[in-house]
C-alpha cells in the first residue's frame, strides 16, 4: 500500500497503455520481520505493453508485507519514495522552465467541479496555448471532455493509485509535445490527502472547494490547504440554495495557510471567473519572462566567452 495514504496498487495507464520505466530500476519488499529487499528488472521497447505490476500484490514504489512493520522503516520508506519522486519533479520543472511554460497542479475532492471549471477557463481562453493533463482511476471520460473544447489532453490512469506522481507527469508531457510559452494544466485523481505530499514540478498547486462541501474542510485536510498557493471556491452560484459560511470556510483556509489566495467564481454562472483567468495569463506571462531572461544570459555567457578565446595569449 502508499506509506503515505494506505492506497491500493495498481496499474498505471497513459491513454490507453502500461505505464513503464524505460530503464532499469528496482522494488524494495519489506517483510513481516522487517526485513527489506530489491529486485530490479529492465523494461524496452515502449511499443508494447507491459504491465507494471507482478505475481504479489505491490504499490508503485514500495511494498508493505507487514501490519506490525517497525515505525523508523515505514518512515525511511516513505522518504524514499517521496525523495525520487522529487528528483523527477525537479527534472519536470527544469524542462518546464526551459520552454517558459506555466503549470498548475489542481487538486480537489471528487464532485468540486475540476473538469467544469477547466473546459469553461479554456473556451475563456481562446487563442492561448494549453494543454491538460487528468488524473483519474479509471475511465478516459475526463480528457474526452477536455479535446472535446479543442484543447489537447492525455488521460492517466492511476488504477488503484490516488494520486499522480512526477514520474506519471513526465511521461504525459513527453506525449503532449507541450509548445514554449504555454500553459499546463494538471487535473489531479480527486482526493485530498495524498496529492499534498507528491510535487509533479508545477508552479502552484491550486486547491478547489465547492461550496457544496462543507467549510471545515481546510481543517480537516491541513496538508493539502497548506501545500496550496491558490483556493478557488467554485459553485458560488449554488450558495443561495445552500447553508454554507463562506467567511469561515475562507478564514478555515487562512488559518492553516495565511499566505493562501483565495477566488470566490462559478464555472456555471461566469462569477468571479475573469480574477481567475487574469491569474492564469499572469502566470503565463512570468514564465515567458523567465524563460527569455534565462536564454538573453545564456547569450551574454556564450558572447563574453567567445570574446575571450578570441584574445591574443600573453
Amino acid at each position: 500500500m502508499c506509506t503515505t495514504c494506505g492506497c491500493g496498487e495498481g496499474e498505471v495507464r497513459i491513454e490507453g497503455k502500461a505505464a513503464h520505466h524505460d530503464h532499469e530500476h528496482s522494488h524494495d519488499h519489506v517483510h513481516a520481520d522487517g526485513s527489506r529487499h530489491s529486485h530490479g528488472h529492465e523494461h524496452g521497447d515502449e511499443s508494447h505493453e507491459h504491465p507494471h505490476a507482478h505475481e504479489h500484490p505491490h504499490s508503485q514504489a514500495a511494498h508493505a508485507h507487514a501490519p506490525g512493520m517497525d515505525g523508523k522503516r515505514m518512515v525511511q520508506i516513505e522518504q524514499d519514495i517521496l525523495a525520487k519522486n522529487n528528483a523527477y519533479a525537479q527534472a519536470n520543472r527544469q524542462q518546464l522552465s526551459e520552454k517558459g511554460i506555466f503549470a498548475l497542479n489542481l487538486v480537489s475532492s471528487p464532485g468540486s467541479g475540476k473538469t467544469t471549471l477547466l473546459c469553461k477557463t479554456i473556451t475563456l481562453l481562446e487563442g492561448q496555448a494549453l494543454a491538460v493533463i487528468e488524473g483519474d482511476q479509471q475511465t478516459t471520460h475526463d480528457a474526452e471532455r477536455i479535446r472535446a473544447t479543442g484543447a489537447p489532453a492525455i488521460q492517466i490512469n492511476t488504477g488503484k493509485g490516488c494520486h499522480l506522481d512526477a514520474h506519471m507527469v513526465g511521461h504525459a508531457m513527453e506525449q503532449l509535445d507541450l509548445q514554449a510559452d504555454s500553459l499546463l494544466m494538471i487535473e489531479n485523481v480527486g482526493n485530498l490527502v495524498c496529492p499534498a505530499a507528491f510535487d509533479l514540478g508545477e508552479a502552484h498547486k491550486v486547491v478547489i472547494l465547492s461550496v457544496t462541501e462543507g467549510e471545515d474542510k481546510p481543517l480537516k485536510y491541513p496538508d493539502m490547504f497548506r501545500a496550496a498557493s491558490l483556493m478557488l471556491l467554485n459553485k458560488i452560484d449554488l450558495l443561495p440554495h445552500l447553508d454554507f459560511d463562506v467567511a469561515a470556510a475562507i478564514a478555515y483556509a487562512r488559518r492553516v495557510n495565511p499566505r493562501i489566495r483565495v477566488i470566490e467564481l462559478s464555472a456555471t454562472s461566469g462569477q468571479g471567473m475573469g480574477e481567475w483567468l487574469d491569474f492564469l495569463r499572469a502566470g503565463v506571462i512570468s514564465a515567458r519572462s523567465t524563460r527569455q531572461e534565462t536564454v538573453e544570459r545564456l547569450k551574454q555567457r556564450i558572447a563574453e566567452l567567445e570574446a575571450k578565446l578570441q584574445q591574443p595569449q600573453s
